[in-house]
């Protein structure tokens, strides 16, 4: 996870601003009793003007600057150590660049850059510790001003936060009487400075449901990107006040987490009274007056067409919305934005994809200026690619630099060392799209988790694997002739797999600590592949059933697995398993033993083999055969046990009329 550095200390308490969609971003919950909540509520969340106003400072000599200040990395840290820096004084920061590494009570993560400037003094050096909110650097706006603002030094104040005096509308409930017992408040979270509300894309849990600290409960949709927000507690979801596709300003209630699920009902007849909208704060006493003799000048927000054409022809836009970009085709730096200070956003690009905003004018082409060719033996690279370069142990020589004038930039860097990703070229004109595929962790559904812990709990057995061709030719007759009764290949096969068993019972067996498990029954299961994972419906008593009922019941559980409504005796009361792969013309397999089972058969698909026969005209024939491998558990079952239960299928195979008798 990565914190965004800058900020105020009340801020950092309630924002882990996370940079990578991949990795899901803590939602701070205030605990809330009745006499307590709304004015957590109000001393928790300052404005976006107080952000910026803790954020920079001007120095005695007049030179901005920007507070770097120790970030809070959980609820609980009040303290934290630099455990490196990754920037040195002097050096070139951009936005979203790590700067330095923190640890934290619970973890080291990497802290970013708020804003660009120039790291111009480092106030907490590596392996020293510094309070939550205390200033740990200063960044300067302009390289001239770096010596200006080092004097300037004001470092171990904390960022100011917002006095009681500044909310006094904050023990007013801003709905009904809050209930007197435990709960917490889940607010929508900022999830970067411009953020100014966010929307609920999808809600992972549900009202009602358990949530324990750490897991992912709803994914919002920032200015930047999608994330992930998990609970900070345990308790359960008492009521969703932000439904899925709704948008709420930060700071805003958006669901409400119970810490005894018997208070879910009075929960939710108070979220009920709640607006959905955060507490607004009064307005701060009149400052002394000789406070506002000196009106701290804010800087004016600039045009999109000057953000857009900057130095250098660095276009301003939110990470998602670049990404959007390379992944639509669409030139970003001929997209107007509309965001804060003509920053382009997600909807700009969409917008622009769609021909619904119109794109700028192409600017006159500038008068062609003579290529800049190093001299001999200098390789051309910014300052921070040299320093990426040496701490990662690269020749620079080695590096094809994308910069003006073919020069090595960080970005350079940091895709030849594997920490970015270099930009997908666009399809040429006419080419086919490239195919887009997934990426990130895709969370297991409950199937999914079940059938990896399954495999993982077979790893403490013992096993063999015996395999067998069997010829199939009468097989597949006596199919053809019942096919149109209903009957289906998988009844059929179990039907000749249970007979086998009858002659071999150990192969129907399980292992006990005590010694070996005979089961009277033979119960078949055979595995079953459904969208989001694997079951195994049982066909019961096989070996005694007609394959015509066999038949009709395979379909009806078939049916039910599809729509997932198969009861728990239906698939987990098997004996032996079948697994079968032979329709998707897999040649030959192992399968792995579950967990509690003698044996597993693997059944492959069936090839046509050309052999010698001496009454053929020509002196050959050709044959269908099948592989089939059997995976024992071999505390009890022995590998001539496997072998003569081979046998006895290949025989029943090879003359099956007996099966359907």
């Amino acid at each position: 996870m990565k914190i965004i550095a800058g900020i105020s200390s009340t801020t950092a308490l309630l924002c882990l601003l996370s940079w990578q969609t991949s990795q899901p971003t803590t939602a701070f919950v205030a605990k809330s009793t009745a006499h307590g909540l709304q004015k957590h509520a109000a001393s928790f969340f300052p404005t976006n003007v107080d952000i910026y106003e803790n954020v920079r400072f001007s120095t005695a000599l007049k030179a901005e600057s920007i507070k770097i200040t120790m970030p809070a990395l959980s609820s609980t840290m009040k303290e934290g150590r630099v455990v490196s820096w990754l920037k040195s004084e002097g050096d070139a920061i951009e936005a979203g660049e790590a700067i330095m590494v923190v640890e934290s009570d619970k973890a080291d993560m990497d802290v970013e850059a708020f804003e660009d400037g120039y790291l111009a003094k480092i106030i907490t050096g590596e392996g020293e510790t510094a309070e939550v909110g205390a200033v740990v650097a200063l960044v300067a706006t302009e390289v001239a001003d770096i010596a200006a603002v080092a004097a300037g030094d004001e470092g171990g104040d904390a960022a100011p936060t917002p006095s009681a005096e500044a909310v006094p509308a904050a023990d007013a409930p801003a709905g009904g009487a809050a209930p007197d017992f435990e709960f917490s408040q889940l607010d929508m979270p900022a999830l970067s400075s411009t953020m100014k509300e966010g929307k609920v894309v999808s809600w992972l849990k549900g009202e009602g449901d358990s949530v324990e600290a750490g897991e992912a409960i709803m994914v919002v949709e920032s200015d930047k990107a999608d994330m992930d927000v998990e609970a900070f507690e345990d308790g359960y979801i008492a009521a969703i006040i932000t439904g899925e596709g709704e948008t709420a300003n930060v700071g805003a209630p958006v669901a409400l987490i119970a810490a005894n699920e018997a208070d879910i009902p009075a929960l939710k007849a108070y979220a009920a009274t709640l607006s959905g909208a955060p507490t607004p704060a009064a307005p701060a006493p009149a400052a002394p007056a000789a406070a506002t003799t000196a009106p701290k000048a804010v800087p004016k927000a600039a045009s999109p067409a000057s953000v857009n054409a900057s130095a250098g022809g660095r276009v301003v836009a939110s990470p998602l919305a670049k990404k959007m970009a390379t992944e639509m085709g669409v030139d970003i730096s001929a997209v107007v934005g509309s965001g804060p200070g003509g920053r382009i956003t997600a909807a700009d690009v969409q917008n622009a994809a769609a021909g619904g905003t119109p794109a700028k004018k192409a600017a006159p082409a500038s008068p062609s200026k003579p290529k800049h060719i190093p001299a001999p033996g200098v390789i051309a690279a910014t300052p921070t690619a040299r320093a990426l370069a040496k701490k990662a142990k690269l020749d620079l020589a080695s590096i094809e630099g994308t910069g003006e004038f073919g020069r090595v930039t960080a970005d350079d860097v940091r895709i030849a060392t594997g920490e970015k990703k270099p930009v997908r070229k666009t399809a040429a004109p006419g080419a086919p799209a490239p195919i887009e595929m997934p990426e990130g962790l895709v969370p297991f559904t409950g199937m999914q988790r079940a059938v990896s812990n399954n495999m993982v709990a077979t790893l403490d057995c013992p096993v063999f694997r015996a395999s067998r061709e069997i010829e199939m030719d009468a097989f597949n007759a006596l199919y053809q002739s019942v096919k149109p009764k209903g009957v289906t290949v998988s009844a059929l096969l179990a039907k000749a797999v249970a007979k086998a068993i009858e002659k071999h019972p150990i192969i129907n067996s399980s292992f006990r600590p005590e010694g070996t498990f005979f089961n009277k029954d033979i119960n078949i299961a055979m595995a079953v592949a459904i969208e989001g994972g694997l079951i195994t419906p049982v066909l019961k008593y096989a070996n005694e059933r007609d394959v015509l009922e066999l038949g009709e019941n395979w379909k009806e559980l078939v049916g039910k697995a599809k729509a997932g409504t198969l009861s728990p005796d239906e698939y987990n009361s098997g004996t032996f398993v079948i697994s079968n792969m032979g329709m998707f013309g897999v040649s030959q397999f192992d399968a792995i033993l579950p967990a509690g089972m003698g044996g597993i058969l693997a059944v492959a698909g069936t090839q046509e083999y050309i052999v010698p026969d001496k009454q053929a005209v020509l002196g050959m024939k050709k044959i269908s055969k099948m592989t089939v491998t059997l995976t024992c558990d071999h505390r009890q079952i022995y590998g001539a046990d496997a072998a003569m239960f081979l046998k006895t299928l290949n025989d029943i195979m090879m003359n099956p009329a007996p099966l359907v008798k």
